[in-house]
């Protein structure tokens, strides 16, 4: 008779070495459940129970990594509630009269200064966080779905980031439109950066995103961007000094012949007088720090109370004493603020003149016709994988096409400032891509460079291409002409912005370009940015140079060096995941 561990071993045999069991060979008894059969490199195909238990496992293993993909993220870092709570009591909801839906395009135009982009975002100031309290504030949006922009199914035709500006953008949505004044109501509601032109009813499978067929972007600029960098600085050096080294000195002189005497003619009536004025030693500083890629930081110097500029140059200025000596946590926290010196003065007088003779820059012929020879570059069908984020070679996503890119010829004057406006229409975009574009495509006309870098960009090098400001970016207006055909077929009006034309630009010349011309003025964003550009002191630029790609190669396997670059050049809070449209 066996003993108790021999009748285990025995009842054990038939499933592990599949002798005569009825489950199959190879194929173990699992406790609870259907057996599982053993692979040839070891794994075992489970049954139906024991996959389902380590399905369960699975999904709540990942629980703590799909929180924090939900997360939403303000500003500062810190985590944002995406908790939705219905403004409206239980009984406002209950004794509220039920109304019918009707599946909607809303034509709408807005301001995105002082907005972070368009899409909503928890309770982060966004377009479409006011637009959708403004339809539950007219009544175009019930209050039982007011906690909630997907209970209306809310789509966007086009993402805006932050701060970007939309003269024309189209949402689609569930709404009561039953009242003949409800764009009057809901505007009512909205700011005035933010307008309604229009609300058509469509066919219940529209989706404002998935047919739109392009979307048209304008992008304005300051003239004086196709200006070239000041020779004594760090690009300005390299683009000659690269020149001489590949023998590309003539085809330089001839691209640069239009701006040859522009610095020089700055240097001698304007940056010499303020110099001829300062003491010797003070002047060798002011000279040494120029073009040193220091730019005055304002906020980081004390203002002079009661005190001349002379005086403070002088060393007549004393410190200023506290005002009280239980000074608070906050203000003790904060970093001491200097007083000017008469070098800060003099650097700040000879900025004032570099930027006041930019804006005095009227451009060439010759140079919007290089500038239009570059955007027209991009036009078709291309990889256009070095003018985003997150994006490889082999990605098909990457490739977009653009229909047309042209550059206005007729450049406006708007406060002695000359601006051009540059349009592209496009399939659809990526995050940064027109931006980045532009860019690439003014840089290439200030340096004097050859236009080969862009369809070498479209190959597999990797190439750093920083985006020009955000503050002349606006999106013009999505296009649907297949929808249109099929509506018309269907008794629907054709979604067209024609109709509110007049609407439209009123509110681009007072809103939008208003608010760039301004903010332009007075934070010289541009400036600032071409300034950055002419003093970054690495090669990731330097295929602006006659020496291309082989002076200016990112890192061996760095695909994230080009993207680290634009960190450092531009602080703007981002999301890889969303775009331009």
């Amino acid at each position: 008779m066996a003993s108790g561990d021999e009748k285990s071993s025995a009842a054990a045999a038939p499933a592990s070495a599949g002798n005569g069991d009825s489950k199959g060979p190879g194929r173990p008894q699992k406790k609870g459940g259907f057996a599982g059969r053993q692979r040839a490199n070891g794994k075992v195909d489970q049954g139906r129970a024991a996959w389902k238990r380590d399905g369960e496992q699975k999904r709540h293993r990942d629980d703590p990594w799909r929180n924090r993909k939900r997360a939403k993220i303000n500003e500062d870092g810190e985590s944002v509630s995406t908790e939705k709570t219905n403004p409206f009591s239980k009984e406002e909801i209950e004794s509220e009269q039920r109304r019918p839906k009707r599946k909607v395009a809303v034509l709408i135009g807005y301001s995105g200064t002082g907005y972070k982009g368009m899409q909503v975002n928890g309770d982060e100031p966004t377009i479409e966080r006011d637009l959708f309290r403004a339809f539950v504030a007219a009544g175009a949006i019930s209050k039982a779905n007011a906690d909630d922009p997907k209970k209306s199914t809310l789509v966007r035709c086009a993402r805006t980031d932050k701060g970007v500006h939309a003269a024309g953008n189209v949402i689609s949505l569930k709404l009561i439109i039953e009242d003949e004044d409800i764009v009057e109501k809901i505007n009512d509601a909205l700011p005035e950066q933010i307008r309604i032109w229009g609300i058509q009813r469509t066919m219940n499978s529209f989706s404002c995103y998935q047919m739109c067929d392009s979307r048209w972007y304008e992008y304005l600029m300051p003239a004086y961007s196709l200006l070239p960098p000041h020779p004594d600085t760090y690009l300005g050096k390299k683009i000659d000094e690269l020149a001489k080294e590949y023998g590309a000195e003539d085809a330089l002189a001839q691209r640069m012949e239009d701006v040859k005497d522009f610095w020089s003619d700055l240097e001698e009536k304007e940056v010499k007088p303020i110099l001829e004025k300062l003491e010797p030693q003070v002047r060798a500083e002011v000279i040494q720090r120029l073009h040193a890629g220091e730019d005055i930081k304002e906020h980081e110097l004390e203002k002079p109370v009661k005190a001349s500029e002379d005086a403070v140059a002088a060393g007549n200025q004393e410190e200023p004493k506290e005002t009280s000596e239980e000074a608070s946590a906050e203000t003790k926290a904060k970093p001491k603020k200097r007083l000017p010196t008469a070098v800060d003065f003099a650097l700040r007088d000879i900025k004032a003149a570099y930027v006041a003779a930019k804006r005095r820059y009227r451009v060439s012929e010759y140079r919007l016709k290089r500038l239009q020879e570059a955007l027209s570059a991009y036009e078709g069908s291309h990889l256009f994988h070095n003018y985003t984020v997150q994006k490889s070679p082999t990605d098909p996503s990457a490739r977009r096409h653009i229909k047309s890119f042209v550059v206005d010829p007729n450049p406006i004057v708007i406060n002695n400032t000359q601006w051009l406006s540059l349009k592209v229409h496009g399939q659809s975009f990526m995050m940064h891509q027109i931006r980045k574009m532009v860019g690439l495509a003014t840089l290439l006309v200030r340096c004097g460079s050859s236009l080969d870098r862009i369809p070498e960009s479209y190959t597999k090098v990797r190439m750093a291409i920083p985006k020009a400001p955000g503050l002349g970016l606006l999106l013009e207006r999505p296009v649907f002409e297949m929808y249109n055909r099929k509506a018309d077929g269907h008794g629907r009006e054709p979604i067209d912005f024609a109709q509110h034309e007049e609407k439209m630009k009123a509110f681009k010349d007072k809103h939008i370009y208003q608010r760039i011309f301004e903010v332009e003025e007075e934070e010289n964003f541009f400036y600032s940015f071409f300034n950055q550009i002419d003093q970054f002191k690495m090669n990731h630029f330097l295929w602006v140079t006659a020496g291309g790609m082989k002076v200016a190669q990112l890192e061996q396997g760095d695909a994230k060096a080009a993207e680290q670059v634009d960190q450092e050049l531009d602080d703007e809070d981002e999301d890889p995941e969303g775009g331009d449209g």
